[in-house]
């Protein structure tokens, strides 16, 4: 069903979290190409191996941490970090470190580091340079996979990477991951090929249950369809609110993704996002959460609608932050 679903993977490696596709993800990258230097962004979360806790998002970036202790240099010394949507950079970094550079890898849109959509040219102009410099372009979609469309961020903005790593949402919230790619690549991992990779839950029959089960509702007609009114609705609520109790706020979505940063904005980057003024997104979320909505506690995370979300949800919500908003 995954193989069906997403348009670069041809084939699939279960494991049991988004940290463990990415693990897995970042060896096979390595040893297809031989080289051992990656690419990510900063804001960019991986999960919490070594190698991608370098300007990371997510908790990382909430509680204003350093790169963490505990993670030998040597671990992170192949990461190199650039601004997202920063093609140039990108370029400058290939340029600096030619024929060393085994993958970019980034969120297609970011969710880590709150929500970030990429300009109009940067996916494409990262599948473009990838292919020229022999790097493979890698989606980490834990957060997209399965929430801007069935086959996710790479068939809503038809770009095709060529490896994607996937998270818990592919078992209806319970621990699973998978990783996957072309078929020559995915190869690589044992037992058709010699890079190891195991876990004993990998592909468990709990996991994979709700996850069919999980996409088979997916499938139904009209599902991306109402995510996007209902999130569409939630978002111009909240900013429209926002704006006229006279406070700087810029958002938006993406189907069932959305988010919105205390700042004028535009936000394209995590330097942006770190404009934000998050001792009122505390006062607004504790506020919120008074009153039964319980959003991310993060001005750096992404939110999400589900089904489960009906119209009444939507317009409690709103009225919950029209009156949050005029007392902060």
């Amino acid at each position: 069903m995954v193989i069906n679903a997403v348009p670069s993977i041809e084939m699939v490696r279960f494991v049991n979290s988004g940290t463990e596709a990415c693990m897995g993800m970042l060896r096979l990258a390595r040893a297809y190409t031989g080289k051992e230097k990656i690419i990510k962004f900063e804001g960019c979360y991986h999960g919490h191996a070594d190698s991608f806790l370098v300007k990371a998002g997510s908790g990382v970036a909430t509680l204003g941490l350093p790169d963490s202790p505990g993670v030998p240099k040597a671990a992170t010394s192949a990461t190199l970090t650039v601004a997202y949507n920063d093609l140039d950079g990108v370029k400058e970094l290939f340029s600096t470190n030619k024929g060393e550079i085994a993958a970019v890898v980034l969120e297609p849109v970011v969710g880590n580091a709150g929500f970030i959509v990429p300009k109009k040219e940067f996916l494409g102009g990262l599948r473009e340079i990838t292919l020229v410099e022999g790097a493979l372009l890698v989606f980490d979609e834990v957060m997209t996979g399965f929430r801007l469309a069935y086959g996710g961020a790479q068939e809503y903005f038809g770009i095709t990477p060529d490896l994607t790593t996937l998270g818990k949402i592919i078992g209806g919230g319970l621990p699973v991951g998978a990783y996957g790619g072309r078929k020559e690549i995915m190869q690589m991992v044992a037992p058709a090929g010699p890079m190891y990779q195991a876990g004993t839950l990998s592909g468990n029959p709990l996991a994979m249950t709700a996850g069919i089960m999980t996409l088979k509702r997916l499938q139904q007609p009209g599902t991306y369809e109402y995510l996007d009114s209902i999130t569409g609705k939630l978002v111009a609520g909240l900013l429209k609110a926002g704006h006229e109790a006279g406070h700087e706020l810029c958002g938006g979505h993406i189907r069932g993704m959305f988010g919105f940063f205390f700042t004028a904005g535009p936000v394209y980057s995590f330097s942006d996002a770190k404009k934000s003024d998050t001792g009122k997104f505390a006062k607004f979320h504790r506020g919120m959460l008074e009153r039964g909505v319980y959003l991310a506690p993060s001005q750096y995370e992404a939110g999400f609608t589900g089904l489960a979300h009906t119209e009444d949800d939507i317009n409690f919500t709103i009225s919950a932050a029209k009156e949050v908003f005029q007392s902060i």
